[in-house]
């Protein structure tokens, strides 16, 4: 199968690659670092030879950007699996945070999504197969202390997915949305999980295979997936 990964340099696109490199699938990954992107396709491929691996650099809160990445994945064929996981996180409150905050977060938690997933479905919908996995958040479900403009993008996230959940239905593609709770990503690389307290990044890429496997007559709509002893 091909795999399309944003956010493919580090954390979880990183370990979501990994996974699917580790089971024999081809991989096409984008983040806006070239040096974290291309140090990550070197060491899959050395770490697994066999599968193909490409991987550009491309800045997915322009629009142009996530259209150019998305034409570029379909040079080498149609995507089986797309798996949105471009994000970013800006602490903040709505009533104080700076100005362009909401424009930054939407434009990379929300719309490098909906532009890359416009320009490769019309492939996936001629093909009449495919799954689409976006990755939420906990915050894309209740209002959290200094939430502000991330959790209004990640809970319009949500929208997009569960509106083209309905959508492709009648076309044979499977779309997930994924909400995870605290993961030892970057945006928690000052805390302390000496402990073990919040969840690795390895715990969503083995959810999200899970449910990549499964028949063509079963998809699963939501995954919620918290620490054991729940958010922080």
């Amino acid at each position: 199968m091909n795999v399309v990964i944003s956010g493919a340099s580090k954390g979880i696109g990183k370990a979501i690659a990994e996974i699917f490199a580790a089971n024999g699938h081809n991989l096409f990954l984008c983040s806006r670092g070239e040096t974290a992107l291309y140090k990550t396709m070197e060491e899959l491929l050395t770490r697994y030879p066999g599968i193909t691996i490409k991987a550009k650099p491309f800045d997915l809160s322009s629009k142009e950007e996530a259209v150019g990445f998305g034409n570029w994945v379909l040079l080498s064929g149609t995507p089986d699996i797309l798996v949105n996981n471009a994000g970013l996180f800006e602490p903040g409150n709505v009533h104080d945070e700076p100005d362009n905050v909401l424009e930054n977060q939407v434009a990379t938690n929300l719309y490098s999504a909906y532009h890359l997933t416009r320009t490769l479905l019309p492939a996936m919908i001629k093909r009449k197969s495919g799954h689409i996995f976006n990755i939420c958040s906990i915050a894309s479900l209740h209002a959290y202390e200094n939430g502000g403009a991330y959790s209004i993008s990640k809970f319009a996230l949500y929208g997009f997915s569960k509106n083209l959940r309905e959508e492709m239905k009648p076309h044979g593609i499977k779309v997930t949305a994924i909400h995870p709770g605290a993961v030892m990503t970057d945006s928690w690389k000052s805390f302390d999980n000496s402990a073990g307290r919040i969840m690795e990044a390895a715990d969503i890429a083995k959810m999200l295979f899970a449910a990549s496997v499964l028949s063509p007559q079963a998809c699963v709509e939501e995954i919620l997936i918290r620490p054991q002893l729940g958010d922080l």
